[in-house]
């Protein structure tokens, strides 16, 4: 199963063309105000990734994040990022 995992990574990493480390904090970093406050940002609704993206997404970290997050789920890549959530 871990030989999985690092697939998973290694397929993301590549595919996505982002560092490990980017990665996880998509799985485990929280969204720190407003609606959805302390949810996981791979958790956050398309529609509220959509309506970050039509107004413009936070400056910093956050918003580089948010706007991975909804390219990878514009995308339909989202299923990668849930074996690497399973494993932590």
């Amino acid at each position: 199963m871990y030989e999985l995992f690092r697939e998973v990574v290694y397929v993301c990493t590549i595919i996505i063309g982002m560092e490990k480390e980017i990665l996880l904090e998509l799985v485990t970093m929280e969204m720190p105000y407003g609606r959805y406050k302390g949810q996981i940002l791979c958790d956050l609704p398309e529609p509220y990734l959509a309506w970050y993206h039509e107004k413009g997404f936070p400056k910093g970290k956050l918003g580089e994040r948010l706007a991975l997050m909804y390219e990878i789920k514009l995308n339909g890549l989202e299923y990668l990022l849930k074996e690497i959530k399973k494993r932590l």
